[in-house]
């Protein structure tokens, strides 16, 4: 492996696996059950897959060129973040009786899982141009661009595979803990302050430029 790939898996490594949303929704999905946490964790890089292939596609460059592209999809990103946020601050006002219960269904369900985790991903509307100023600078002058972009990629997919399932196993790992219910309170209401925060600032940096 060249010096420049490994100091790319670096990079990589430190994108995948800075807090923010997928994090959060890991963790939230990881409480409920590991494999609820582990299908969210597989969304997660189902959506970074969405944002791969469109780097490698080039058509992330259409967002950064088209602003009013680039504008709506960060308003439906920071719409469903927020929904998310909402929806675990409502669960965290239940009375405490009621936790180690699931909230209506949706975070036990596979379905459910995936489908939050692939969403809030595949929604972030900063991941694309992320990628498309990343990758470029790892592809060596006179080499292909294609198959060194690619590769780039399945690295950055492999890394999610690892990291995120290896988060939904220690918060299930731990989830005698983290399950009590003053415990999972806590955990519920700061998941939704962080999650309602993330997309409100994604919404008021698409609603005031």
């Amino acid at each position: 492996m060249d010096a420049q790939l490994l100091a790319f898996t670096a990079v990589a490594a430190g994108m995948v696996a800075m807090p923010g949303a997928d994090f959060a929704v890991v963790v939230r999905n990881s409480l409920a059950s590991r494999r609820a946490g582990i299908t969210c964790a597989i969304g997660v890089a189902g959506g970074l897959l969405v944002h791969t292939a469109l780097a490698v596609a080039g058509v992330a460059a259409v967002l950064t060129a088209v602003p009013t592209l680039f504008r709506a999809l960060q308003v439906l990103g920071g719409a469903y973040v927020l929904y998310l946020g909402c929806r675990a601050l409502r669960s965290a006002a239940r009375p405490l009786a009621d936790f180690g219960a699931p909230d209506g269904g949706e975070r036990t369900a596979a379905g459910g899982s995936l489908r939050q985790g692939f969403l809030t991903n595949a929604l972030n509307p900063k991941a694309p141009i992320t990628f498309l100023s990343v990758l470029p600078q790892f592809v060596p002058d006179g080499s292909p661009a294609m198959p060194r972009t690619l590769l780039l990629a399945s690295i950055i997919l492999a890394l999610a595979l690892v990291w995120f399932p290896v988060v939904a196993l220690l918060v299930d790992r731990l989830g005698r803990r983290l399950r009590k219910p003053r415990t999972a309170r806590a955990i519920e209401a700061g998941t939704g302050v962080a999650l309602s925060v993330l997309g409100l600032v994604l919404l008021i940096e698409a609603l005031t430029v």
